[in-house]
């Protein structure tokens, strides 16, 4: 299902399975010095220079650097409809995919300036980082689609929510894109029991805010609340 408005909220598709659950160098030129010549018994007795041709190692620092502490993500996919998130947290990356009707869960690792995550099911997701938007490729069921996924400050971002309900496992996920004309356009997906089941609207102002499944109250999380338990 689907509702138009400000903030758009489509209804669930197949949730995933809950084991799943983003130097450049100058060359100096030498000082043009003039030195006297070598005394030739010396130049002789001195052994001749070994090149060495190793390349240097990454320092700890060095490879720290290429670690992101944390960065998140969230854009829509071209030719789908569908939106996708990303989010990093040292060096740990999870990404999500929702059109309303198919969700993926991804997980996996952030290497320099890109992130390589697998999903359930031979899906993956690939994205190079910088300039403030991670630019990607995001394979689902088989077919494959572009996206260009800008950085997201709250309260757009992904979210996601688990909980007993009616004596079932209760499993929602959400991700929040904020509109070039204003508003915000949601999309999200929940089961229940293994089952597809409307997805609860997030609270526009606050998506963290308690919201009500049947009789059982559930607590969204944004990326920090979850993403150790989706390692």
């Amino acid at each position: 299902m689907s509702r138009l408005g400000p903030v758009i909220t489509l209804a669930a598709g197949a949730v995933l399975a809950a084991g799943l659950g983003v130097a450049s160098i100058t060359a100096t030129p030498a000082a043009n010095t003039t030195t006297a010549a070598p005394d030739n018994d010396a130049a002789a007795e001195a052994p001749a220079a070994e090149e060495n041709t190793a390349q240097p190692s990454p320092s700890p620092a060095q490879s720290e650097e290429k670690r992101i502490e944390k960065a998140d993500y969230a854009g829509r996919v071209k030719g789908n409809g569908a939106l996708i998130a990303i989010s990093i947290r040292d060096g740990k990356a999870i990404g999500y995919f929702c059109d309303g009707r198919t969700e993926v869960w991804f997980k996996g690792g952030q290497s320099a300036d890109d992130v390589s995550l697998k999903g359930v099911g031979g899906g993956k997701l690939t994205a190079e980082l910088g300039d403030g938007q991670a630019e990607g490729r995001v394979s689902v069921a088989g077919r494959q689609w572009s996206f260009v996924a800008p950085t997201a400050v709250k309260p757009s971002g992904l979210y996601r929510a688990t909980a007993l309900v009616r004596g079932a496992q209760f499993r929602a996920g959400w991700i929040r894109v904020k509109n070039p004309n204003g508003g915000y356009t949601t999309v999200g997906a929940a089961s229940e029991g293994g089952s597809p089941v409307p997805v609860p609207e997030l609270n526009g102002d606050q998506p963290t805010a308690a919201l009500t499944v049947g009789d059982t109250t559930i607590y969204p999380k944004d990326v920090d609340g979850f993403i150790e338990e989706m390692q």
